[in-house]
């Protein structure tokens, strides 16, 4: 599930209309293809992966809405382990931070700092590095994983800086 719904915006410009969307593309979008998927496959096992965030863990300038929503995800993700576990479908969350060549980080990040040199790693992550943990989740390898958030984000949700943006 990857469902995502997202656009900048400081609380006070951002219309409950614009959070509701948000909310319901995000986290009902992935409550409703989960519960679906799970439906399927009520007689044989499998793994149903979240693709969520890191932005909630610290609070994200101008991501309210989104950070919300994906805090959802991540809940989600737990109750339908702890709900689908008996049926051996094992539910995880894959949380990617600042990924190279994405929106995100070309929306989010100040053009002036070198994003990478305030991460532990030293590095941004890569689409391979999210479709690593995603194979390594979904795989015999991960077999007694399941309700777990994996962060892909080298850890920045360690030391992450949340950039002062003017609300005014």
């Amino acid at each position: 599930n990857g469902a995502a719904g997202n656009f900048l915006s400081p609380i006070h410009n951002l219309s409950p209309n614009a959070f509701r969307t948000v909310l319901m593309i995000d986290t009902v979008g992935t409550f409703l293809l989960s519960k679906y998927t799970a439906e399927l496959s009520m007689k044989k096992s499998g793994v149903i992966l979240n693709i969520s965030a890191n932005l909630h863990y610290s609070g994200t300038a101008l991501q309210a809405h989104s950070g919300t929503a994906k805090a959802g995800v991540d809940a989600l993700t737990k109750h339908m382990a702890v709900e689908f576990g008996p049926r051996d479908i094992r539910v995880i969350g894959i949380c990617p931070g600042p990924i190279q060549g994405t929106e995100g980080i070309d929306r989010l990040n100040p053009k002036d700092v070198k994003t990478e040199q305030l991460l532990p790693l030293q590095r941004l992550g890569t689409k391979l590095d999210v479709a690593n943990a995603c194979l390594f989740s979904a795989s015999s390898a991960a077999s007694y994983v399941t309700g777990s958030i994996i962060m892909v984000d080298g850890g920045s949700t360690l030391t992450q800086p949340n950039f002062a943006f003017s609300s005014k």
